[in-house]
């Protein structure tokens, strides 16, 4: 006797085109959504996004709970997170005139 394979396991697993640009909130989670479908090569981190992004649209769950689902699967590339402060340098006017007239000078007599 042979044993037919689950309808899940043959079919293969697509990424869903459900966007709606007009909802920017769900626009917004289908673009976190694609990302971190297109990133990944588990199928099983697929059904998973696919399953997120379908009870969002169902409205079963809320846009924070989908993206604490799909949290594990994003990648973040540093760059777009980047709060490090960045020194601010002050300067009086008098100590910027001394510096110019000096790189001024310094200019002048090069020549």
């Amino acid at each position: 006797m042979t044993e037919e394979p689950d309808a899940e396991e043959t079919t293969p697993l697509e990424k869903l085109l459900i966007d709606n640009p007009s909802d920017f909130l769900f626009h917004a989670a289908f673009l976190a959504y694609s990302t971190a479908y297109d990133n990944t090569t588990d199928p099983e981190a697929k059904i998973q996004l696919n399953q997120s992004i379908m009870a969002l649209q169902k409205n079963e769950i809320d846009c924070p709970t989908f993206y604490r689902n799909i949290s594990r699967y994003r990648v973040e590339d540093g760059s777009q997170h980047s709060y490090a402060q960045s020194p601010i340098k002050t300067q009086r006017k008098r100590e910027w005139r001394r510096k110019t007239q000096k790189r001024e000078r310094i200019e002048r007599h090069k020549k």
